[in-house]
């Protein structure tokens, strides 16, 4: 559908008031598969991308299976573009109860040539945006008492990679910035989790990942294979949902157990 453009609301008969829910990078790969998944959940769902194409495309295909879905241009690395989005959500529905932090960035440089202006890109996308769109959707959970708070991070803020000097330390900070998030919010009804994807087969991995990466990487997980972006998105409507009311503070490794793997042949 066009950004900004009303549809018809349909109220899923399971919820008197479906969640309002803002999934950013939420457009393409793992960020679809989460505000596919959310709709389906009966949510109501803000695609923030950067890309309104994409965006636009995904929420007309979720309105047109009965969803109810908005796109909405977002690029999280802008506080000005940030501040958009969430005066678009609160004038709308006054509300945002779920917040998926997804939007990131990656390149794979040697750390001796690592450019700079790259290095502060990566954080400005990876760890401020989160950041920033976490203090203003807690701003709006406040006033009901109820939300929650999803950072996507990855397996390579727990364990370093070749490459990925920004992304990796990155992906660390998002992990401690979960747990800030977590024990600052949590007054307020608000609970903050993480979701560390391991190799998943999204068009940024494909870019990102060589043959030797991949070959590496499938030798690695002990389900020797790349994961699917629906997989990741599981994990993250649990942590969005009810059940998840107790868990809080916490990054969960999505991996197909790279993260507990040692030697895997002797």
């Amino acid at each position: 559908m066009n950004l900004n453009t009303e549809t018809s609301r349909r109220t899923p008969s399971s919820l008197t008031h479906p969640r309002v829910a803002l999934v950013t990078g939420g457009g393409a790969g793992i960020g679809a598969a989460i505000s596919q998944q959310l709709a389906e959940a009966g949510h109501i769902v803000f695609i923030g991308d950067i890309n309104a194409h994409t965006a636009n495309d995904l929420a007309g295909s979720l309105c047109a299976a009965g969803h109810e879905a908005y796109a909405v241009q977002l690029d999280v690395s802008a506080p000005a573009s940030i501040d958009a989005a969430f005066n678009t959500i609160e004038n709308q529905f006054g509300r945002c109860d779920i917040l998926v932090n997804n939007a990131g960035i990656a390149k794979t440089f040697p750390f001796l040539d690592y450019p700079v202006e790259h290095w502060r890109k990566v954080f400005d996308v990876n760890v401020t945006g989160p950041m920033l769109c976490g203090q203003h959707a807690a701003r709006l959970m406040r006033k009901n008492g109820w939300g929650r708070i999803v950072n996507i991070a990855s397996v390579s803020g727990l364990r370093a990679s070749s490459g990925r000097t920004a992304y990796g330390t990155s992906k660390a900070a998002v992990v401690g910035l979960t747990r800030q998030m977590a024990i600052e919010l949590a007054e307020y009804g608000i609970t903050t989790n993480g979701v560390a994807p391991g190799p998943i087969d999204t068009p940024m991995t494909l870019d990102l990942h060589s043959q030797v990466a991949r070959d590496n990487y499938t030798r690695a997980v002990p389900a020797k294979r790349y994961g699917v972006p629906a997989e990741i998105a599981a994990v993250v409507q649990f942590l969005c949902s009810e059940q998840a009311s107790y868990v809080n503070g916490q990054t969960v490794p999505v991996d197909g157990g790279f993260m507990a793997a040692g030697v895997l042949e002797i």
